[in-house]
């Protein structure tokens, strides 16, 4: 009955608030309001060797190298740049982009930093840092193109995929206890095998990336490779607690096309992520 009742709420919410409009180009410097924006940009395929070069070059530290699915890695990085924006209370996900290197498809995907920069700073965005870090991936790689995945620019910080979904700045709590301890829970479980990265933002927030379990990272897979940027998953630190972007607004977010088959086809995803790392903290 339950089941019934989600499928029947989903299509009268898509049915009342359609979908994203109008292709943008890759070209988001200036004003945008009213504009929609790419989530992804789509470059030519290079190694991953080669892409981490590059990145170096144009000043990005890489965190990890993470294989996200069967041939394909997704790179994180960041910088100083970044990671101020993210020291900033309640903002550690911005303090990473994410390179997918699709060894399959002969493509690569970056997050695009204005998109997850905009969701992810809310009213502390700042469009010359994150714009300034779109550009420095235009100039060191060339002929990048935008993602058909997209949304509304002045959408995206009250971004949910339809009505009583979880917006980002109601992300799952996993744990709470002293900063330190949490941290050494992040570090020890599973001796460390499933973390990807740690970065310390501040002296009250930390950002980790974390390895799903393989049954539920399988989720990539079914509704689209292209978009395994999404993995690993980050846990934040901060203020007492360790919390996770909500599974339900993260995939929604980060694979803006879904519709509501596609989420019904992982309906049971976003309660295995929480599992998965909640058993971090016990």
């Amino acid at each position: 009955m339950k089941k019934t009742f989600l499928v029947i709420s989903v299509a009268i919410t898509l049915i009342l608030s359609g979908c994203a409009g109008k292709t943008t180009s890759p070209a988001v410097a200036g004003s945008l309001s009213g504009t929609d924006v790419s989530t992804y940009l789509i470059g030519e395929y290079m190694d991953v060797p080669s892409a981490s070069s590059k990145l170096e070059a144009a000043g990005f530290e890489i965190l990890a190298s993470y294989k996200s699915v069967k041939k394909g890695t997704t790179i994180v990085f960041t910088n100083a740049e970044l990671k101020a924006q993210a020291a900033k209370p309640t903002r550690a996900h911005a303090a990473v982009l994410r390179l997918f290197v699709d060894e399959q498809e002969q493509m690569i995907s970056f997050t695009n930093p204005v998109y997850f920069g905009k969701a992810f700073m809310q009213d502390d965005y700042d469009h010359a840092v994150f714009n300034a870090q779109f550009e420095k991936l235009n100039s060191a790689f060339t002929g990048l193109k935008p993602s058909v995945d997209k949304w509304s620019f002045d959408g995206l910080p009250t971004y949910h995929f339809m009505l009583g979904m979880p917006y980002y700045n109601e992300p799952d709590i996993l744990a709470t206890g002293r900063n330190s301890e949490l941290i050494a829970k992040a570090n020890s479980y599973k001796d460390g095998k499933l973390k990807i990265f740690e970065l310390k933002l501040s002296d009250s927030s930390t950002l980790f990336g974390y390895k799903l379990a393989t049954r539920t990272s399988k989720f990539v897979k079914k509704i689209g490779r292209a978009n395994a940027a999404i993995l690993p998953w980050c846990i934040a630190v901060e203020d007492s607690k360790a919390t996770a972007l909500s599974a339900k607004y993260y995939i929604a977010m980060s694979y803006p096309l879904l519709d509501m088959g596609g989420f019904m086809g992982i309906m049971t995803v976003p309660g295995a992520v929480i599992a998965d790392l909640e058993k971090v903290f016990k």
